[in-house]
């Protein structure tokens, strides 16, 4: 049976990492020859056969997303459920308010892009904005990440103004959810949910530096473990 993502956004085909996704995509699929679709949902039209149709979902770049709500009902289900959930740039930080507020029990957690002047920003706009940069990565010794790497550095390219708020790092590490990545400052780069097939999250955009001769490693693990998925 032919298995299918859904790449959660606003598509929008001259934004760079939408032209990026959709190319990182081939890559893997051809690297892997496997059967498997993709297709943009826009967030406003996420509902409850979403997983009758999807056997996983890819939170792409590009917010604000039209619905933060229904993306964060469907990150919540692919975390609860173990369906594979992948989360670049913007989706990296709807996976962190989804954690905070149903995992650490933040209810008012809050992303400064919809709400700057919200008391529980978890999402913060960056001092110094991340767009175009390319940045050195540390990753934690035997985490996923680090194993789907096969290695404990990397270097990768960014496409964001906003990530985690510093002051909530520490509530962060008071739940399950692992720090796996992050910066030569330390900050919070990459996070991953434990005993779970795959659900990652990268402030990062990999889908950038990924080639048809060289597939991104995370892209080509993401794939993978949708086509194990099973019901």
């Amino acid at each position: 049976m032919r298995k299918s993502i859904a790449l959660l956004g606003e598509y929008t085909p001259t934004f760079p990492p939408h032209a990026s996704t959709d190319a990182a995509i081939k890559h893997a699929r051809n690297f892997l020859d496997i059967d498997i679709t993709a297709e943009w949902i826009s967030t406003e039209d996420i509902d409850q056969r979403l997983f009758d149709r999807y056997s996983g979902i890819w939170v792409a770049p590009g917010s604000p997303y039209k619905s933060m709500e229904k993306t964060l009902w469907a990150i919540r289900y692919a975390r609860e459920n173990k369906i594979p959930c992948f989360g670049t740039c913007g989706g990296f930080q709807h996976i962190v308010i989804e954690y905070a507020r149903n995992v650490l029990g933040f209810k008012e957690a809050q992303h400064a892009e919809y709400d700057p002047y919200a008391s529980s920003l978890f999402i913060s706009q960056l001092a110094c904005s991340l767009a175009g940069r390319e940045m050195q990565l540390s990753f934690v010794p035997e985490s996923q990440v680090n194993v789907i790497y096969g290695n404990l550095s990397a270097k990768e390219r960014y496409y964001c103004n906003f990530g985690v708020n510093p002051d909530c790092i520490p509530l962060l590490k008071q739940g399950p959810m692992t720090i796996s990545g992050s910066d030569a400052e330390g900050e919070v780069r990459v996070i991953e949910y434990p005993n779970h097939p795959f659900f990652i999250g990268t402030l990062f955009v990999p889908q950038e530096r990924s080639t048809p001769e060289q597939p991104h490693p995370l892209i080509t693990a993401f794939l993978a473990a949708v086509v194990s998925y099973s019901v």
